[in-house]
């Protein structure tokens, strides 16, 4: 890991920067995918699974019957675990509902709102090197919830051209109503036009690679909306001497596991410390299954000494982590103090795994710097907010002359006649 001392602000833009690729350098192929796919529907859909996946076949959509196989392959223990993950992903959802809002706002003027679930919905669950079932619990569980009718699962298959029993099995106690083993750009696409098989949604949850998050970025263009521009998983550590240098080493790697493009960051104001955490990392690192994966994704990332806490702070809103650890005994500055990051971890013994599993909190959060615009996945994600109003006569005449004013400052007409011939009638 590069290690930084005191970099001064003139760097700062320089550190912050992802190791992606540019989107120029990707968009070319997700726009020749997303045009094949709009043509060719299936046929295309077929090709590029082939293509990508290396699986030859006409058959995109999982049965009953291979959710249910799926279910008995695994174990009662996982299941245990899932169910007490799914409890608690609910009960925090749940308590983010809100009541309907409704205001007079001048006498005979009734004015409310209320949330109303989106329909059609559609998850992209990663399958790749890491069948993130734990996602199917973050997207599929805060959708019920929220009351969406459709709720269209797409995930590659694996070499023997399966999506993973965990995937199902949590698709299936989350009440997915259909599922297609289709994966990469052209699941995007298939779930942005709708094909023969696949139905057209709404919007677009879920995680992925650069050419996945770019391919949700393209799927806005044609009126279907995304959670959240979410790329390559990132975490941010601060911690100081009084940290726990193998938790904090375990922590990075955690995330380093997850693909070659992620980056970490430790900041701390303690070189000693950093020294430690460097020790830590080699050591764990070479016991790890995917370890020639995390090797790749430490090259990427960057261990940095900054003296002052306050200047640590500023140096991690300008980053704008996914995940922000702190592990400090001035704990209080950065958890009032942090205002770009999309979830936040407090103590030794809140690890960022409990996020990503079984905590409450969802782990679909924005990447490359986008928390500082956009939140993660929450109950209100799959919402939308519908405002009302009912006017009276008496409300018509309070509030009559002041759009008859503004219309007509504005020079639309009609608009002032709307009002005036009512009020006409009223007055008479």
């Amino acid at each position: 890991m590069q290690i930084i001392k005191n970099p001064n602000k003139a760097s700062w833009s320089e550190l912050i920067k992802r190791p992606t690729k540019s989107v120029d350098s990707i968009e070319a192929t997700v726009v020749q995918i997303f045009e094949d796919v709009k043509r060719n529907g299936n046929l295309a859909l077929q090709k590029y699974t082939a293509l990508f996946d290396g699986i030859d076949s006409d058959v995109l959509e999982v049965s009953d019957a291979e959710i249910e196989r799926a279910s008995k392959n695994v174990s009662e223990e996982l299941k245990s675990a899932i169910q007490m993950a799914k409890q608690n992903i609910e009960t925090f959802h749940k308590a983010q509902k809100t009541e309907r809002i409704e205001v007079e706002t001048m006498p005979g003027v009734q004015c409310w709102q209320e949330k109303r679930p989106i329909e059609k919905i559609g998850l992209y669950i990663p399958g790749g090197t890491a069948p993130l079932f734990s996602t199917v619990l973050m997207l599929a569980a805060p959708a019920k919830i929220a009351g969406c009718k459709e709720l269209i699962l797409c995930s590659p298959p694996n070499k023997e051209g399966k999506i993973a029993n965990e995937i199902l099995y949590a698709a299936q106690i989350c009440g997915v109503t259909k599922i297609y083993k289709v994966g990469g750009i052209q699941a995007i696409a298939a779930m942005t036009f709708g094909t023969k098989t696949i139905p057209q949604v709404y919007k677009i949850f879920g995680p992925g690679n650069q050419f996945v998050t770019v391919a949700k970025q393209l799927a806005t263009k044609y009126g279907v909306a995304i959670d959240m521009p979410a790329g390559p998983s990132e975490l941010l550590v601060y911690a100081d001497i009084s940290a726990n240098a193998a938790y904090v080493a375990s922590d990075l790697l955690s995330q380093a596991e997850h693909g070659t493009d992620s980056q970490v960051i430790l900041v701390s104001n303690s070189e000693s410390f950093i020294a430690t955490v460097e020790i830590e990392i080699a050591r764990q690192i070479a016991v790890l299954p995917r370890k020639a994966i995390a090797e790749k994704a430490i090259e990427n990332s960057k261990l940095i000494f900054i003296a002052d806490a306050q200047e640590a702070l500023d140096f991690i809103n300008a980053y704008g982590p996914e995940h922000f650890i702190v592990c400090a005994n001035n704990e209080s500055l950065f958890i009032n103090g942090i205002t770009n990051a999309g979830s936040v971890f407090i103590g030794d013994y809140t690890p960022e795994s409990a996020g990503d599993y079984a905590s409450g909190t969802n782990h679909t959060l924005p990447t490359n710097g986008f928390s500082k615009a956009y939140s993660g996945v929450n109950l209100d994600s799959f919402l939308k907010s519908m405002t009302f109003q009912k006017i009276s006569k008496q409300g018509l005449q309070n509030i009559g002359k002041t759009i008859e004013l503004m219309a007509a400052a504005e020079g639309l007409q009609a608009h002032k006649n709307a009002v005036s011939i009512r009020l006409k009638d009223i007055n008479q």
